[in-house]
Parts: C-alpha cells; structure tokens; sequence
C-alpha cells in the first residue's frame, strides 16, 4: 500500500512538471518555427522544419532594436539591484533582530503592515521622487526603488533571530565591531536566505515591465522586458521573432536558477522551519 502511495504521488509530481514545463517548450518551439508553421491548425507538437531566421530577423536591425544593448542594461540593473537589496536587507534585518532600541517592535509591525499595500500604489509617489531627482531615463530609475525590500527584512530577521546570541558575544569579546558582526559573523550563516533573496529581486528586476516602460524612454536605455515588446506590431504579431525575443529574456532567469538551485532549496527549506 505504501509502495503503491509512493507511485501515485510520483506520477502527480510529474504530471505537474509537465504542465509547468510545456509552456517553456511551447515557446522554444515556436522560436525556430516559421510563422507558416506557427499558424498551422491542428498544430505540431514535435519539433519539424527548423530555422533560426527568427533570431536572424530579431538581431538584423541593431538601430531599431539593440538587443545586446537591452541586455546589458537588464543584466547591470537585476545584478545591481539584487546585490544592494541584499546589503540593505542584512543591514535592516540585523538591526531589528539584535539591536535593542527604542520603538524597534513596532518599526518591524509598521514593515510587516506595508507588505499588504499593492505595489501600483507606489508607482506615483516612485516617479514624482524619481522625476525631481533628475533620474528618468536613467538605469538608476529602476535600481534605487525597492532596494528596502520588505520582504528580504523580514526573511532575513527570521533567520538572524535564530542564531545564537554567544556567537556574537564571541565576536564582540574578539574585538569584533558592528560591521565585522554583520558581514563576517552573521551573515555568512544566512548564507542560503541571502541567496534566496539575491536571486529574487534579480529576477523581479529582469523581469520588470510596467516600472522600467514608465521611467526608461531612450531605445538605448530600454531593458529587454521593454525592448522586446517593441517586436509586436500594432495591427500585427509576428509570433516567430516574439518568441525569439521571450527566449532572450527566459534563458538567463533559468541559468541563473539553476547555478544557484542547491542553494535555494536548501534555503526555503530552512527558512520554513524558522520560528520566532
């Protein structure tokens, strides 16, 4: 019986992989597809009749669309964003876990409260600061605004509750200042939440549309979520060069995943377990 158990729960395991995998596939496929062979009903779901003109039709006008451009862009503002996110993160979190000061519960409720408020609420408030700053159109625009992630405080406070407290008494006793026991004591044992939190704001920053298509006008300055909805045309879509487009800003979100995928599980899995 418990044999059988085991089976079932296996085939339900991979019948949800596939599902969640096919629209990876479906998108590769139609990729290297012509767009004769996108539109043919019923479709074909094996792969026939290959071709690159796509990606060539996509790179072949680097005036209109730049995509390496767009790439280093999107690429230098995720690694940005996602590296000072993790430093203000540890900062904050550190502090509201082992520092005694006044009114520090009820910042960390005031934190936890502002989790709830949708994040379009902000875009306003975003761009008027962003705006009188001087930094519309500017790669800054899309780094600066949310490195406080909400989030990241409270995942990282969690786990920093958690450590012992004789091993930063250890440390202050060695001559350790604040700095040294952030970044060389405590932080190094939150190694796997800090890589959680690194690769999703990298992720949400790569992925971001609606904030960088209000701020970042220039084509030059565009990031590849932007750039790339530049190839859907206004009356008509050709679905070859779009999906071409959707694999460049795919492929590295996966990469990215799956160096650090050892890391992450373990990461969400102690995190889960923390308690305060």
């Amino acid at each position: 019986m418990k044999k059988r158990k085991g089976i079932t729960v296996n085939i339900i395991a991979l019948l949800m992989s596939l599902v969640f995998l096919f629209p990876i596939y479906w998108t590769f496929l139609t990729a290297f597809r012509t767009e004769a062979e996108i539109l043919k009903w019923p479709p074909n779901f094996l792969p026939t009749n290959l071709t690159i003109s796509n990606f060539e039709e996509v790179l072949a006008h680097p005036q209109d669309t730049p995509v390496f451009r767009w790439f280093l862009n999107s690429l230098f503002a995720a690694v940005s964003y996602a590296s000072l996110s993790v430093v203000v993160g540890v900062m904050a979190a550190f502090a509201l876990a082992r520092l005694d000061f006044r009114f520090r519960d009820t910042y960390f409720k005031l934190i936890l409260i502002s989790m709830a408020i949708p994040g379009i609420i902000h875009f306003l408030p975003n761009y008027t600061t962003i705006d009188s700053l001087g930094w519309t159109d500017n790669l800054v625009a899309i780094i600066i605004p949310g490195l406080a992630s909400t989030f990241g405080i409270f995942l990282l406070r969690q786990f920093f509750i958690s450590v012992p407290r004789e091993i930063e008494e250890a440390a202050i006793i060695d001559g350790a200042n604040i700095r040294q026991r952030i970044f060389y004591v405590i932080a190094p044992l939150a190694k796997e939440s800090i890589i959680i939190l690194w690769v999703m704001n990298f992720m949400a920053n790569w992925n971001d549309y609606l904030w960088a298509l209000v701020v970042l006008y220039s084509p030059g300055k565009r990031t590849m979520p932007v750039g790339m909805s530049t190839l859907q045309g206004k009356y008509v879509t050709n679905y070859g060069p779009l999906m071409a487009g959707a694999l460049f800003i795919a492929v590295p979100s996966i990469l990215v995943f799956m160096l650090v995928q050892r890391y992450y599980i373990k990461g969400i899995d102690i995190s889960g377990a923390i308690k305060e």
